[in-house]
């Protein structure tokens, strides 16, 4: 039996806190049972019930899921093939949730987390499970979405790794906040299961060396300079040239393969260098597969994909509802000298008005916000009738909802391909091929 889980793995697992249960405190193998939250269910389990469960898949959001009497249960940070004891406290019309408080059985792919603050800090949730079975679950995940979303059976490639599974992020945004006394809180991240509460992030393992080599002294000039703060307020630490920049207006420079490309530092640009060229070059690949002359990068932004692409197409359109973003993309393809890209600013509503390209002779790259396309512009794109999509996305459940309105809409899925661009953590990247029939 493996009982509490120790400092050097998950040292937090049962000291983790959730808003939803405010009279909660930390988690013990102890009988004593606390006074249930004014809106909890109390079926099928009683507030704070132990129960011992086999874990038998995990959650998109990275949680265990197990079922007793086929009522499903769903336990952060327990792996599959676990039998595990959990504690109840919450009850929803389908399902339960519960914190974990011991592993029973252990699943042969658990790992000691890279982190002393894994299951504290809110950031990781795949430390615990070697980096392998990391990508087999994502891989998978993406399968399930697109069965259980848009009734799709779709063989998915797999999960594409990054070269470098830690140190590998561009940048973070640690939060902190200033207390009644005048002095600054922790400074850092969510805690898990927490809305509003930090966890000190003094190291993140994830992190690139060089943001790691500044943070402390970041943080003592923070902590220093107190008075200058009325309130909390989110650092910027993004990694440029073997340097950290802190100034979210200043300009950052990133390499991708042989093209330099410059942003504001605040800006939105992939966090991962390092899987930059194969994610990239994967993705032209795939919308030069057919043939096709032209292509539209639909939020092109400083011009990460049009730019990358350019040379596999005679002509490259840009376009961006944002005038910055387009003059930075402009600036990147004059240092870059790529003269066969244009970059044109157009209103949301009026995306491919400016395109000329002849739309059977055309592949479209979209890679929008979290938040997937809005239903006008895939109506928008519908109406345009490129021959390839290139939907990349940072989250496959909206990618999966918005690819039921483009499947209705004439085009059929030809390559699904999913990318950790972010090991240790739920999310990943996945690009979804689509052609027209």
């Amino acid at each position: 039996m493996v009982s509490k889980p120790t400092p050097s793995s998950l040292r937090a697992l049962a000291d983790a806190k959730f808003d939803c249960r405010p009279s909660r405190t930390a988690a013990s193998s102890g009988p004593t049972m606390q006074r249930p939250p004014k809106k909890f269910v109390p079926t099928p389990f009683a507030y704070h019930q132990e129960i011992e469960l086999r874990i038998d898949a995990l959650t998109n959001l990275g949680a265990g899921v197990g079922r007793i009497d086929g009522w499903v249960v769903f336990v952060p940070f327990a792996l599959p093939g676990e039998r595990v004891k959990a504690r109840v406290f919450r009850n929803d019309k389908s399902f339960s949730q519960a914190d974990l408080v011991a592993v029973l059985e252990p699943s042969p792919d658990r790992v000691v987390a890279g982190c002393p603050l894994f299951g504290e800090c809110g950031g990781c949730q795949y430390q615990h499970l070697a980096y392998a079975k990391q990508l087999a679950w994502k891989t998978r995940q993406v399968g399930e979405l697109m069965q259980h979303m848009a009734a799709i059976t779709f063989p998915v490639n797999d999960c594409l790794a990054t070269e470098q599974i830690w140190n590998y992020r561009s940048k973070i945004t640690p939060h902190f906040e200033k207390g009644k006394d005048g002095d600054l809180g922790p400074i850092g991240f969510l805690s898990f299961g927490r809305r509003s509460q930090l966890v000190d992030v003094p190291q993140c393992p994830i992190a690139m060396a060089v943001i790691n080599r500044e943070l402390p002294m970041i943080r003592e000039e923070l902590r220093a300079n107190a008075s200058r703060y009325k309130r909390g307020a989110t650092v910027l630490l993004r990694a440029t040239e073997d340097r950290v920049e802190t100034d979210f207006r200043a300009t950052a420079t990133e390499r991708v393969g042989d093209l330099k490309f410059q942003f504001l530092a605040g800006d939105f640009f992939q966090n991962n260098p390092f899987i930059l060229p194969l994610f990239t070059g994967y993705v032209a690949a795939r919308a030069a597969a057919s043939g096709v002359k032209f292509l539209v990068d639909a939020y092109c932004g400083s011009g990460l994909f049009s730019l990358t692409l350019a040379r596999k197409f005679e002509q490259v359109a840009g376009v961006e509802v944002s005038e910055t973003s387009c003059e930075w993309a402009r600036k990147n393809a004059r240092d870059n000298a790529i003269t066969n890209a244009t970059f044109l600013t157009a209103s949301a509503e009026a995306i491919f008005d400016q395109i000329s390209f002849p739309a059977g002779e055309t592949a479209v790259v979209i890679d929008p916000p979290r938040k997937g396309c809005t239903p006008e512009f895939i109506e928008q794109l519908l109406k345009f009738g490129p021959a390839r999509v290139v939907y990349v996305s940072c989250d496959p459940a909206t990618q999966v909802r918005d690819l039921k309105q483009l499947s209705a809409g004439g085009y059929r899925l030809e390559d699904v391909q999913p990318f950790d661009l972010f090991p240790h953590t739920r999310h990943l990247e996945c690009v979804m091929t689509l052609v027209k029939f």
